[in-house]
Formats: C-alpha cells, sequence, structure tokens
C-alpha cells in the first residue's frame, strides 16, 4: 500500500468503528447504513488506488468476514450488526488485517463481556453465571440463565472488534511505514518553523 492510501484506509476505518462504537454501546445495534458506507468506502478507496488489484482486495476482505463470521452469526455469538461491520472493514483492510483483527477482538472480547457483565449485574451475577455453567456441565443438560445472571446481559461486541483492529492495524509492518514517514514529515515541519 501506497503511504497516501494507507493513510486514508486507517483513518476511515477508525472513523466507522468508531461510530459503531458509539451507536453499539449506546443503542445496542450498528446502523445497517453505516456498514454499507464502510463497505463502499472499502471498495471505492481500494479500486481507486489500487485498480483491479485494490478491488479484488476489498471484496476478498469482505468475502473472506463473511465465511469467518456468518457461522459465528447463526450460533448466536455475535449479531448481525457486528458481522456486516466486519464485512466493511474487510473491504478496507483487507484479509489479512481483517483476519487478525477478528482473531484479537475473540481475545478481547473475552475480556470486554466479562467487564460490561460485572459492571450491569455485579459480581453475584457472574457467579450465578459460572454456577449455571457447572451445573449445566455436571448434569449434562442446559440451564435458562435467570434474572440477574450475566449471562442475561447483552454484551455488545464492538468495543473488542474495535481493540482488536486497533492491535491488528499497529502491529502490521506497512503502519509502521507510515508512522515513521509521519514522524519524519512532523520534525521536519517543526524544523522548519523554528528556522523562521
Amino acid at each position: 500500500m501506497t503511504q497516501y492510501a494507507l493513510l486514508i484506509t486507517v483513518t476511515v476505518s477508525f472513523i466507522m468503528l468508531t461510530v459503531a462504537l458509539y451507536f453499539d454501546l449506546r443503542y445496542q445495534r450498528i446502523p445497517n447504513l453505516l456498514c454499507l458506507l464502510t463497505l463502499l468506502l472499502g471498495i471505492t478507496i481500494n479500486s481507486y488506488f489500487y485498480g483491479w488489484d485494490g478491488l479484488l482486495d476489498a471484496v476478498s476482505g469482505a468475502a473472506l468476514a463473511i465465511i469467518i463470521l456468518i457461522p459465528v452469526y447463526y450460533f448466536k455469538m455475535l449479531g448481525a450488526g457486528d458481522v456486516k461491520l466486519m464485512i466493511g472493514i474487510g473491504a478496507l483492510a483487507g484479509p489479512l488485517v481483517l483476519t487478525w483483527s477478528i482473531a484479537y477482538g475473540v481475545i478481547f472480547g473475552a475480556f470486554t463481556s466479562i467487564l460490561i457483565a460485572i459492571k450491569a449485574v455485579g459480581w453475584r451475577g457472574l457467579k450465578m453465571m459460572m454456577s449455571r455453567y457447572i451445573d449445566c456441565i455436571y448434569l449434562g443438560t442446559y440451564f435458562k440463565p435467570e434474572k440477574g445472571d450475566a449471562g442475561r446481559v447483552n454484551v455488545p461486541y464492538a468495543p473488542a472488534l474495535m481493540l482488536g483492529w486497533m492491535l491488528a492495524t499497529y502491529i502490521n509492518h506497512d503502519i509502521y511505514d507510515l508512522m515513521w514517514t509521519i514522524e519524519v514529515v512532523i520534525e521536519e515541519i517543526g524544523t522548519s518553523f523554528s528556522l523562521i
């Protein structure tokens, strides 16, 4: 990726994920229009800068998100808005960053889900959930969560997905080059102003 295209892609991805985070935390849903806009921007930006290769990369990222996340949605482990958002992010970031974003998002999701559940129902609700899971395993049957159980809390997953994307983007070697370039430009601008 060229430096300019990478900067635009990272900036647009960050903005879209931030808006999705706001809606997910505030309203427990991610608007379809935001997801569609993210997908269209991903296809447009990549096609503009890289032509057919960029279009292929955007479509590959979106398709990979569908392949990975539709089964997760089917088993009700992730909401439809989260899946659609990551399809758009896949179109923006491409398949490699998308894959790592999802992987890191799963790891962050374990922590953010527990923290959000504790905030909603407290430690008692977490203990109720753990006790219920132990009973389910021991008796070999599933028990629905009762009122006050952390298992009944609707946990927004956008925070975990955003953290996963941020880590995947940060450790991407292209980002190091971009950060270095930005740092050099800022130093040159600072030197220019100090000479005046």
